[in-house]
């Protein structure tokens, strides 16, 4: 399939290598670069005397973060942080607050929580605009928005705002994004919300900012109860059940296991999915009239997704992390097992076991036990300081600018630069073209799986195109109308990479829109791979007669036949 829809190919060895967690989402674009326009800091650089007295700006200082925004620091912020596990209510009760100011942003950490938060509040009646790395919904008379973190405004004040998943402040790779959220948004009050291992280090980090903070800690509202014993047969599932694994293909595999007793039907929820397909899954999940009543998902419904969950089944306690193959740590595994049993649904018990009674010991252990404590959060220098740095050195590509803050960096206690190693990659392929820092920085932040050869493509012919030319049309590598059913799991694996190069074009579109011209077609053709996609996991294992759905397969012909032309 991929032979047909993209024209010309470069070498695999020409592309480097880049591994995305399951359920990590990347639109890394910084709001003030949006409009391409360098945002300053204001007094953020300190001075250092050289021994010919001279005095410079030291860009590798980042001990002293809090000062990137000026605007955040005109004001003593009342800072919420709301903690307790899962189903406890924590974002429920920042949400009623952010639904009575006068004007707020919600940020989130996945398109989807934006987008349910969006919902949400317009149909309080509270017009909010949905903001993503590839989605701009705006509601007239809007004084809300809801966005994912890296697309927070550090530069509005808002009467209220709201940072969900706090706690992923320390993840490697997106952990500078949150506390640029965190200590950036010039907003009265900021509510935070997430796992109680996040409060010293949030305590640590706001004592330079004279905010005022205020921690609220919640119990869970249902209970979570670890069985004694593994499941067994599969024989032994039930209506409501998730069964837990870390590969699309062990995935699929289940799937067709439990079909294969032709009792119960799955839906299919992982990582790679399209945010449209992963959602549609889950809402046949829910559906009390569906005959899809079992979930086989990934870890990512961890968060995201509302999920009627009856009990939680883990297939393995390992899992590989774009690293090593390791065990599961606490904190992930709380977070999974924490999907069972939801307050107000008709399973308000959740339930946890295993496939292997080796895993029960550790299962009970981690529920039992608390999260470790947050020692550091993610930081990263801002577009500004490498602007400034790349004035003095102008010689020097982005990926010798990145190499130079990463090496030399100066950090206080509760700081780690952000893990660069995808950005450096990516620098390595734009350096070769003749792009401007700020042009080249958006292709480095850019939502790209390098890993993977096909969305590979998208990025540097994208990036060769728009340094020739300044314009690129999508159909330059990409054939509308060629898109069908996949047949394998290889094809199935195709067509998610094409959807991503599809999300590329749309990223980039809302960034440089007079170069990225086909915005209407990309999207158009992303909603058909989600589509064909969906219709690829309902053929996938064992069918009743009954659940084919002539209505679907209509809709793929019509639009097919709409983008042949």
């Amino acid at each position: 399939m991929a032979s047909l829809l993209f024209r010309r190919r470069l070498r695999a060895s020409s592309v480097p290598s880049i591994v995305l967690h399951d359920n990590a989402e990347l639109c890394w674009f910084p709001w003030e670069l949006r409009f391409r326009i360098p945002v300053a800091n204001g007094n953020c650089f300190r001075l250092s005397s050289t021994s010919s007295s001279a005095k410079k700006f030291d860009f590798t200082d980042l001990t002293r973060p809090h000062t990137w925004y000026p605007n955040a620091r005109k004001k003593t912020r009342k800072v919420f942080l709301h903690v307790g596990p899962t189903n406890s209510g924590k974002t429920y009760q920042a949400l009623k607050r952010l639904e009575e100011s006068a004007s707020g942003i919600y940020c989130g950490p996945l398109r989807l929580l934006a987008w349910e938060v969006a919902q949400r509040l317009n149909k309080a009646n509270v017009p909010c605009d949905l903001i993503t790395g590839q989605e701009r919904e705006e509601v007239d008379g809007a004084k809300h928005k809801a966005v994912t973190v890296e697309m927070a405004d550090a530069t509005s004040d808002y009467a209220c705002a709201i940072v969900d998943e706090i706690q992923m402040v320390a993840c490697k790779s997106r952990g500078f994004s949150f506390t640029r959220a965190l200590l950036g948004i010039s907003a009265d009050e900021l509510h935070l919300c997430g796992d109680p291992a996040a409060v010293p280090l949030i305590e640590e980090i706001l004592k330079p900012t004279g905010d005022q903070l205020q921690v609220q800690h919640y119990e869970r509202l249902s209970p979570l109860v670890p069985l004694k014993h593994p499941l067994g047969s599969f024989s032994n599932i039930r209506t409501g059940d998730c069964i837990v694994s870390f590969s699309r293909r062990s995935i699929y595999k289940l799937k067709r296991q439990i079909e294969a007793g032709k009792k119960h039907l799955c839906s299919v929820v992982y990582g790679s999915l399209p945010p449209e397909t992963r959602t549609a899954q889950a809402k046949r999940f829910n559906d009390a009239e569906s005959e899809f009543d079992v979930l086989v998902a990934s870890d990512a419904i961890g968060m995201g997704l509302n999920l009627n969950i009856s009990r939680i089944i883990f297939s393995s306690l390992m899992k590989f992390d774009g690293v090593e193959f390791r065990q599961l740590t606490i904190p992930e595994i709380k977070q999974i097992a924490g999907r069972a049993g939801r307050y107000g649904s008709k399973y308000p018990v959740g339930e946890v076991t295993c496939l292997s009674s080796e895993d029960v010991p550790l299962i009970h252990t981690a529920l039992s036990s608390p999260s470790p404590v947050l020692e550091k959060a993610g930081l990263f220098p801002s577009y500004d300081l490498l602007l400034m740095y790349s004035r003095l050195h102008p010689k020097h590509g982005l990926y010798q600018i990145l190499e130079h803050f990463i090496e030399n960096s100066k950090l206080s206690a509760h700081y780690f630069i952000a893990d660069c190693e995808a950005m450096l990659k990516v620098a390595a392929i734009v350096d070769e073209l003749p792009l401007t820092l700020d042009d080249k920085y958006l292709f480095v932040m850019s939502p790209v799986d390098v890993d993977n050869y096909i969305s590979s493509q998208g990025l540097v012919q994208f990036a060769q195109n728009y340094s020739k030319r300044g314009i690129v049309r999508l159909k330059e590598i990409f054939n509308p109308g060629t898109l069908q059913v996949p047949k394998t799991q290889t094809a199935m694996e195709e067509l998610e990479s094409i959807h991503k190069v599809l999300e590329l074009y749309v990223w980039l579109s809302f960034r440089l829109e007079d170069s990225f011209p086909d915005r209407e077609l990309a999207s158009s053709q992303k909603n058909i791979c989600s589509l064909l996609i969906g219709e690829f996991l309902e053929r996938l294992g064992w069918q009743r007669p009954r659940t084919r759905n002539s209505y679907i397969n209509g809709r793929f012909n019509s639009l097919l036949t709409s983008w042949s032309s």
